[in-house]
């Protein structure tokens, strides 16, 4: 059996994980407000208690070694949910149930979300919600590093380890000036746009998307002049308002409300946009499991 020192203590694995982020021993002293030769010695116990080399010295360079490396990946990793299981025994002990971090893309606020919430929040009423609108990329990220813990994204290729379960399948949608030519009655093909400006989706935000919206127009048999990308659907509005050009969107982006912009439905077009719900096949989060059966 493998046994570990009583010397070494959680503070040995913060002094670890400092000197393995910056490799350099005088950078993380300063960070962690002790002397260098103190985080030196501390380090030296912790290679003594373990009986393991965690750092090639050379030069006055730092390297971590293969274990070093594997240990700092582990030793995050697992202080991590750590800080995730004491933080959820809290809000236990102030009559919470849990904590949810959702992020997600803005279309997904306009209805699902809500939607989904209210549903849920009616069998579990002491839920805390952190909610974080993020692009694509950046929901499997912190997908990945357990930061969020679901998120609403509109991609068609994901890691092996996130599943996805889709929510919302919907046609897009024209956004047009409220003067503009075309209007519902006489919209025939996406050809009497050909010489208009779009205002699109920037394609960092979701390049499945972008693609996807890209076809419409290759079957349309016209290459779009992109004037403006953004990521905001208020923004695509404003400049559509504005007579800056026309865009196109998911549906569930059409706002009635919103003033000097007509919307038309692309109803007679095959392509259409897929919003899903992922999550980590590995979170031990107990209220995200309560919600997967709950949806």
């Amino acid at each position: 059996m493998i046994t570990i020192s009583n010397q070494l203590e959680l503070r040995h694995l913060n002094y670890f994980l400092a000197v393995a982020e910056d490799l350099h021993y005088r950078k993380a002293a300063e960070r962690l407000f002790i002397s260098q030769p103190g985080l030196s010695r501390q380090i030296k116990q912790m290679e003594e208690a373990l009986g393991i080399q965690l750092f090639e010295r050379h030069n006055r360079k730092v390297e971590l070694t293969k274990a070093g490396l594997y240990l700092k990946q582990e030793i995050t990793r697992n202080l991590k949910q750590l800080e995730r299981i004491i933080a959820h025994a809290r809000l236990l002990q102030d009559g919470i149930e849990g904590h949810l971090k959702l992020g997600y893309v803005g279309s997904a606020m306009q209805q699902i979300i809500p939607d989904l919430l209210l549903k849920f929040e009616a069998d579990h009423p002491h839920i805390l919600y952190s909610l974080k609108e993020m692009d694509n990329d950046r929901q499997i990220q912190a997908l990945l590093t357990e930061d969020i813990d679901i998120g609403f994204v509109r991609l068609e290729r994901i890691p092996d380890s996130i599943a996805a379960r889709p929510v919302l399948k919907e046609r897009f949608c024209l956004v047009l000036p409220e003067a503009h030519p075309v209007t519902e009655t006489n919209f025939k093909h996406m050809k009497q746009l050909e010489k208009d400006a779009f205002i699109l989706f920037d394609p960092n935000y979701s390049t499945s998307y972008y693609d996807k919206v890209m076809r419409i127009f290759q079957d349309a048999g016209f290459s779009p002049m992109v004037s403006h990308n953004t990521i905001h659907a208020g923004s695509i509005y404003k400049l559509v308002q504005n007579n800056f050009g026309v865009s196109i969107v998911p549906r569930s982006l059409m706002d009635e409300n919103v003033k000097g912009v007509r919307f038309i439905e692309l109803k007679k077009i095959p392509h259409k946009t897929t919003l899903s719900l992922v999550w980590n096949k590995g979170s031990r989060n107990p209220v995200l499991k309560q919600f997967l059966r709950n949806i």
